[in-house]
């Protein structure tokens, strides 16, 4: 997605969020995370993927108990990427409190957001289901491309193969078809019944179609 028609989209929010939260957004820091997210190794995680998730917070903000914080983590939460690396929710979550705390957000303000990122690791085995509201927001935001129309969903997976590019076929689509069957065992997939009645039927015809190969 083009920057401009980005900012253009979202620029307002962003300053919003940081009035919300009672603190002023640092200079520079949005077109850091911009650059960020256009990084050339990225075929998914990118502005197109942040627009997604912040037209769809719009749309379900009613939610959120705190709109502004879930707004944040989302704007941090792929801001670090790097496929080799398994540490990219943590690098990403404690960028977000730094730049917070930094800014004078409030401490309780800045250890939120960075839980409400680091939950985007969605689901390391034994984890428990979050129960609070703004969490299940923000992953039900960040998984909806799992329920797009099959024209979006081919085209994200497509994406994430140019991510991984450099993992051989033999490799890769056994992986990612086990990642695709958890998602599918999940029930429901979607923890918010406003995104559940949405998106997790077509989620699990697209997600069945993964599986199946």
């Amino acid at each position: 997605m083009d920057r401009d028609a980005f900012l253009a989209r979202h620029g307002a929010g962003w300053l919003q969020a940081w009035t919300d939260i009672g603190a002023q957004a640092p200079v520079g820091l949005l077109d850091q995370l911009c650059t960020r997210y256009a990084e050339p190794q990225r075929g998914y995680h990118t502005l197109q993927h942040l627009d997604e998730c912040l037209h769809l917070l719009a749309a379900h903000r009613g939610l959120a108990e705190r709109p502004a914080e879930v707004a944040l983590a989302l704007w941090f939460h792929d801001a670090v990427y790097d496929v080799h690396a398994g540490d990219n929710e943590a690098r990403s979550a404690d960028w977000a409190r730094d730049a917070l705390i930094t800014a004078g957000a409030p401490a309780g303000t800045a250890g939120r957001v960075h839980a409400l990122v680091m939950a985007t690791c969605h689901g390391q085995p034994g984890a428990q289901v979050p129960q609070d509201p703004d969490t299940r927001l923000l992953l039900d935001v960040d998984l909806a491309i799992l329920g797009a129309p099959p024209a979006r969903y081919a085209e994200y997976e497509r994406q994430i193969r140019a991510e991984y590019a450099h993992v051989p076929p033999e490799v890769f689509e056994p992986r990612r078809r086990q990642l695709m069957a958890g998602f599918l065992a999940r029930q429901p997939l979607y923890l918010t019944a406003g995104i559940r009645a949405e998106r997790e039927p077509q989620a699990r015809r697209n997600l069945a179609a993964a599986v199946a190969g």
